[in-house]
């Protein structure tokens, strides 16, 4: 945030003066001397609140933001916005709605707005339920509506709200005003003072922010977006069952649980696709339901509008689907049943599979494969795929359906492997040898290929490739709600990422933001989306 007395606009109106102005009948339009807690109110009483000023022929001044570590520039920046009229309203973000990555706010909304209120300058304070200001304008309709001076150019905005907002003020006859004086960084001295990351942690990206990971990052970002992305893989099911349990019944030696309600989500291969959706212009999707409870209607209801699909139908099975019973309290699973057929494609349908990826390659810029080894990805497959592919890029996950039968070694060619520790161990049988060391000796040879990303949990990832060399990079968080979907988020993004030529550390950076941002959601809820990935990386940098 930035400030700096402001200016006076030309054509503003001039505060008025303590002899013209009109003598306030309600106690609300003269707060002075109230406690800071008594200063709070929700958006709708500051509603009405503005509707008293106005009827008074007092300018309104509205600020909005975050305000997670108060300091001397958000002073400043409210000194200034209170010196443009006759009142100063401010609202703060709810922490549901703080968009700055894994763990933030710092501090929790009741102590943001207290902090906020205790500040002279500040008539009144509301907490905000919207994302953004947008709402909050619509209703008090502020006379000014004062941002800082790095929102200024429009151009530099990730999230395009400051354009919309100044619509919305613009359309009622408001006007926006920047201010701008010393500048500070709420996230930078969060980053530097508070310890919100662990030591190896802050000293990695204390590195980075002597570099230009940044720049670099936010470039492979926007390199991607025309990009025509082809994932194949299996279409999943994942059904969250919520039910407390009661304890151990009194007549058997097992665990009742009472249930309270259940979700089903688009899984596999769809939420990958949906992931790498909002960074890439055109999403397609190879995959064969069951002939019977297909969920297909919940599928394509889960699709972003620019994923297509194309579909096979296997008959007389069901779509994969897992049910998981999940604790709610903690959101802790307890245990999970598969409802499936993972017997290999034969035939006509291995066939069609086969001809369907030929066609469908040759035309794509990234092709990317979600192998979970639930019988779909057949030899067949993976030959034809390899052969037309300009870029391939591999998963091969071991879970606890084809534990040790579906490994990553039976691709003899990628342009690009993500897979993850028990994974790369698994294929090649080594328990014990350094991570960096398996990968760069035995599992990158295996698979011919020269770029590869390991993952690693709560130690972040392994990057490899054959001229840069290793990169290790941490995790950027340890709050961990749910890691169902975590890696195909991770993949489907990194792919299109290292397919632009971008450096291996720079895919493993922003693979493992993207997978920060994964683990806080539960099951497919909703994907991890380009704006947030861009304010979080920004925020780990400042």
């Amino acid at each position: 945030m930035t400030v700096t007395p402001i200016r006076q606009h030309p054509g503003s109106p001039k505060p008025a003066s303590s002899d013209a102005m009109p003598q306030a009948l309600d106690p609300r339009l003269a707060p002075t001397g109230l406690k800071a807690r008594d200063k709070i109110k929700s958006v709708d009483e500051l509603a009405e609140i503005a509707k008293l000023y106005r009827r008074q022929g007092r300018a309104l001044v509205l600020a909005h933001g975050c305000f997670d570590l108060m300091h001397m520039g958000h002073v400043r920046h409210l000194e200034a916005a209170r010196a443009e009229g006759q009142g100063l309203f401010v609202t703060i973000t709810t922490d549901k709605m703080v968009n700055k990555g894994p763990g933030r706010p710092v501090f929790p909304e009741i102590f943001r707005a207290e902090m906020i209120a205790a500040l002279e300058c500040v008539d009144y304070v509301a907490v905000s339920q919207w994302p953004s200001a947008e709402g909050v304008l619509h209703l008090i309709r502020p006379d000014v509506y004062v941002k800082g001076s790095d929102y200024r150019n429009e151009q530099d905005d990730i999230t395009g709200k400051i354009a919309h907002e100044r619509e919305i003020v613009e359309g009622y006859g408001g006007r926006i005003v920047f201010t701008d004086d010393i500048t500070f960084s709420s996230s930078s001295l969060i980053n530097r003072h508070l310890a919100v990351f662990d030591p190896a942690v802050n000293s990695y990206l204390s590195r980075l922010r002597q570099s230009d990971m940044m720049a670099q990052a936010m470039a492979a970002i926007e390199a991607v977006r025309d990009k025509k992305v082809l994932l194949i893989g299996d279409a999943i099911i994942d059904e969250y069952q919520y039910a407390v349990p009661m304890g151990k019944t009194p007549k058997e030696n097992m665990i009742a649980a009472r249930f309270e309600n259940s979700e089903l989500f688009a899984g596999g291969v769809i939420a990958a696709a949906n992931h790498v959706a909002d960074f890439c212009a055109e999403v397609e999707v190879i995959s064969v339901l069951g002939g019977r409870d297909s969920h297909e209607g919940l599928i394509r209801r889960s699709l972003k509008p620019n994923v297509a699909c194309d579909f096979l139908y296997r008959d007389n099975v069901p779509t994969t689907r897992k049910v998981r019973f999940v604790d709610p309290g903690h959101t802790r699973k307890l245990f999970e049943v598969y409802h499936f057929d993972d017997t290999p494609l034969e035939g006509r349908l291995d066939r069609q599979l086969a001809e369907l990826i030929q066609r469908k390659a040759q035309a794509a810029d990234v092709v990317i494969i979600t192998d979970f080894g639930h019988g779909m990805i057949t030899p067949h497959a993976i030959d034809t795929v390899t052969a037309a592919a300009p870029f391939l890029a591999v998963n091969a996950q071991s879970n606890s359906a084809n534990h040790g039968y579906n490994l990553i070694t039976k691709y003899r060619r990628a342009d690009y492997v993500c897979i993850d520790a028990p994974e790369a161990r698994l294929a090649l049988h080594d328990r014990f040898t350094d991570l960096g060391r398996l990968i760069e000796e035995r599992l990158a040879p295996a698979v011919g290929c020269d770029r590869l990303i390991v993952t690693h949990g709560r130690n972040g990832c392994v990057a490899y490739d054959r001229e840069a060399g290793m990169s290790r990079i941490p995790a950027f968080t340890q709050q961990v709600v749910d890691t169902v979907g975590a890696g195909g988020a991770f993949l489907a993004i990194t792919s299109a990422i290292v397919a632009v030529g971008a450096s291996i550390e720079v895919a493993g950076f922003i693979g493992n933001a993207v997978g920060a941002l994964k683990v806080g959601i539960v099951g497919h809820r909703q994907s991890v989306e380009k704006v947030p990935l861009m304010k979080f990386i920004t925020t780990l940098l400042k």
